[in-house]
C-alpha cells in the first residue's frame, strides 16, 4: 500500500487555508470598495512555503485596473492580518496575478454557442 505524501497535503490544506482567509479579508477586512468584487481563484505556494502566488478574479472585468490598483496597495495590510489570522512564525510574501480564466471561459462558451446556432440553421 503506497504512504500518501504528507508533505504534499500540508502543503494543499495551507493553500486554501490561505485562499479562504484572503477572500474573507477581502470581503469584510477591507474598506476599499474596489475590492467587494474580487475574489481569489487559487493560491500556489512555494516549496519552501515563503512565497505565495494568489490568482485572482473579478466579477466585472471593467473594473479590473481598479482592483489590480487596490490589491497591489492592500498586498502589506492583508499579509499583516493573515499574520494575526493564521497564528504562524511566518506568513509567506504574497505576490497576486490576475485570473482571466472566466474570460477564457466565457469566449470559448460564446465560439461553442455560435457554431450550434450555425448548425442548426443549416
Amino acid at each position: 500500500m503506497a504512504k500518501k505524501n504528507t508533505n504534499n497535503f500540508k502543503k494543499e490544506k495551507y493553500e486554501e487555508r490561505l485562499l479562504n482567509e484572503i477572500n474573507g479579508l477581502l470581503r469584510s477586512g477591507t474598506n476599499d470598495v474596489r475590492l467587494a468584487r474580487v475574489s481569489v481563484t487559487k493560491v500556489e505556494l512555494s516549496p519552501d512555503y515563503g512565497y505565495a502566488t494568489v490568482s485572482w478574479d473579478t466579477y466585472d472585468s471593467g473594473t479590473r485596473g481598479d482592483a489590480k490598483v487596490a490589491i497591489e496597495s492592500a498586498t502589506g495590510r492583508i499579509r499583516s492580518e493573515l499574520a494575526k489570522v493564521l497564528e504562524v512564525r511566518h506568513v509567506p510574501a504574497l505576490t497576486f496575478i490576475y485570473d482571466n480564466q472566466f474570460e477564457e471561459e466565457k469566449k470559448i462558451m460564446d465560439l461553442i454557442n455560435r457554431e450550434r446556432d450555425l448548425q442548426t440553421k443549416e
